[in-house]
């Protein structure tokens, strides 16, 4: 936000930047979805032996889950 309102080369590069990494973010969950769909037309195509192919495939495309631990306090409750 602040690259955007700042008037100097440099907040405008980095909102450049800025932009061209949304852009190509995009680009990537649209690929993603493109894969996916490929994937489906595929294994419609095929039989059953190729099921373990692309089971894998699909666990490779789902991102992990994350394991990450709350920040902040805890409210403890009363019993």
């Amino acid at each position: 936000m602040l690259s955007s309102v700042l008037n100097s080369d440099r907040a405008i590069e980095v909102n450049i930047l800025i932009m061209r990494a949304f852009v190509k973010l995009r680009e990537m969950i649209a690929s993603h979805k493109d894969l996916a769909k490929k994937l489906d037309e595929l294994e419609m195509k095929y039989d059953a032996q190729f099921a373990i192919v692309f089971d894998a495939m699909r666990q490779i495309m789902t991102p992990p889950e994350s394991k990450r631990k709350k920040i902040g306090f805890a409210k403890e409750e009363k019993s």
